[in-house]
C-alpha cells in the first residue's frame, strides 16, 4: 500500500495553538501541523482513566476511546456547584463534601448520607433555563442505597424520574428521555439523560437516595442515619446530549468550542485521484451535519461526514460546484467506523469497515485542493464535533483489495 500523505493519530504531538498531523515517507519526517483554537480550559480522560483539565488552545486526546482527537460545540454547565454539593439545599440528608476520590484522581467527591428520621430526604438546585432540550451527567457511586433524579414541577409533566441501582448499574425509568449508566471503574458510574423544561425558571434538579429500585417518586421513609451514595461532577447543559465535564465553584462556566483547521498545501495533496481516511465516531446522533474533508479554490472538496439523517456517513466529492454524493446507514455513528472515501475520474468508491457501501461510476475531480480542515471550506462551516482516533490522506487511488484492508475493524 502506499504511503499517506498526511498522517493523524497515533503518535499524537500536541501543543497550545497547535496539533501536529505528520508525513513520514521515504524514512523522512515532515511535519503537517493543525492550527486549533478552543478559548477556554476543557477536560479529557486521560491514558490512567481519570478525568483531568486541560488548559485553553490546547487539543485534547482523550482515552475513553482509545486515545482519539475529542471535539465538542460550544457548552455551558449551568449547575453553578458541580462539586462543592453542600452548597445545595438539602433536606433530610447530610452532604460531606471531600470524602472519597473521585474520577479526577482526587479526595473531592461528595458522600450523601439519609438522616435516621421518618420522613422525605433530597437534596436540590433550582436554576434559570431555556426552554429547550437539556442533558444532565454525573458520577456517583454506591454507599448502600438507591439513587433517584427527580425534575420538580417546572419539568415537562412534573412527575418525571427515575431510579438507579449503583451497585448493579441499572435503572428503572419512569419518563426520562435517553438514560444512561456507564461503568467508568473504581465503583463509579457515569449517568447522563435528557429533559426538557417548560419554563424559563426555577427549574427543579433533585437528588435522593431512595430504599429501592423500583421506589416513587420522592418517597417518604424511615432513613437509617448511614446509607446513601457518593456523587461528583454534576452537569447541566443545554443540548441534546451530554458532553465533557465542566467543572464550576459558584457560578455557570463556559467551555468553548473546539476548531482544528488549515493543514497541508497545494503540495500535500492531489487533484486527480487519492484516498480521504478517518477512524470516527460521532458524540451523538443528533441530526446535523458534521464534517471534515479537502478544501480546494471555488467550489471543490473532498469530505467525509455524520450527516443529519439518522445514523448516517456520508461522502462528498465537490468538482468546481458539482456535487457526487454517496452515504451509508450504520447501526450506531456513536461507535467508531473506519471510513475511505476514493476519488478518481470516473470512479468513486466509499468504504465502511470493510465493506464497499456505495460508489460513482461518472465523476469529474475536483481542483486546486490544499487545506485539511475538521470542518468545511475556509468558512469552515459544518465543524465536525465527534471523536478521531486515526486520519490519513492518500495521493494515489488504492485498489479495492487495499480499501477493504484499510477499512477493516
Amino acid at each position: 500500500m502506499a504511503e499517506a500523505s498526511l498522517k493523524l493519530g497515533t503518535d499524537w504531538a500536541t501543543k497550545e495553538s497547535s496539533l501536529l498531523g505528520y508525513n513520514d515517507e521515504n524514512g523522512n519526517y515532515k511535519p503537517i501541523p493543525f492550527d486549533f483554537s478552543r478559548a477556554s480550559i476543557g477536560t479529557r480522560v486521560n491514558r490512567d482513566g481519570l478525568i483531568e483539565t486541560v488548559q485553553d488552545n490546547i487539543p485534547r486526546i482523550d482515552f475513553s476511546n482509545d486515545g482519539s482527537l475529542l471535539l465538542e460545540p460550544q457548552r455551558t454547565n449551568l449547575v453553578t456547584y458541580s462539586e462543592k454539593l453542600s452548597q445545595w439545599t438539602q433536606t433530610g440528608v447530610s452532604i460531606t463534601d471531600n470524602e472519597i476520590i473521585s474520577p479526577d484522581g482526587t479526595t473531592n467527591a461528595s458522600l450523601i448520607t439519609e438522616d435516621s428520621t421518618l420522613g422525605f430526604r433530597y437534596f436540590f438546585l433550582n436554576l434559570t433555563v431555556t426552554t429547550n432540550s437539556h442533558s444532565l451527567s454525573f458520577f456517583a457511586k454506591d454507599n448502600g442505597q438507591y439513587l433517584q433524579v427527580f425534575f420538580g414541577t417546572s419539568d415537562t409533566t412534573g412527575n418525571v424520574y427515575i431510579n438507579f441501582d449503583l451497585e448493579n448499574g441499572t435503572y428503572d425509568n419512569n419518563g426520562v428521555t435517553n438514560p444512561s449508566i456507564e461503568d467508568f471503574g473504581n465503583g463509579w458510574w457515569k449517568i447522563s439523560l435528557q429533559v426538557t423544561p417548560i419554563v424559563t425558571n426555577d427549574f427543579g434538579v433533585l437528588f435522593s437516595p431512595v430504599p429501592s429500585l423500583t421506589s416513587s417518586r420522592l418517597p417518604s421513609y424511615q432513613g437509617d442515619g448511614a446509607s446513601g451514595f457518593y456523587i461528583w461532577g454534576i452537569q447541566l447543559e443545554a443540548g441534546s446530549y451530554s458532553t465533557s465535564l465542566i467543572p464550576t465553584s459558584g457560578s455557570a462556566v463556559t467551555r468553548v468550542a473546539d476548531a482544528c483547521v488549515n493543514a497541508g498545501n497545494a503540495s500535500t495533496f492531489n487533484d486527480s485521484e487519492g484516498v480521504l481516511y478517518a477512524e470516527i465516531s460521532a458524540l451523538a446522533n443528533d441530526g446535523t451535519y458534521r464534517q471534515l474533508g479537502i478544501t480546494g479554490s471555488g467550489n471543490n472538496q473532498v469530505n467525509l461526514s455524520f450527516d443529519n439523517v439518522a445514523n448516517t456517513i456520508g461522502g462528498v466529492v465537490l468538482s468546481s460546484g458539482t456535487y457526487y454524493v454517496l452515504s451509508h446507514i450504520v447501526s450506531d455513528t456513536t461507535v467508531a467506523s473506519k471510513v475511505a472515501l476514493k476519488y478518481k475520474l470516473n470512479d468513486i468508491k466509499f468504504f465502511i469497515n470493510g465493506f464497499e457501501v456505495d460508489s460513482k461510476n461518472s465523476a469529474n475531480m475536483p481542483i486546486g485542493l490544499n487545506e485539511l480542515n475538521f470542518a468545511i471550506g475556509t468558512t469552515n462551516s459544518n465543524p465536525f464535533y465527534g471523536n478521531c482516533k486515526e486520519l490519513r490522506v492518500y495521493n494515489t487511488a488504492l485498489t479495492d483489495t487495499e480499501l477493504e484492508e484499510l477499512t477493516t475493524i
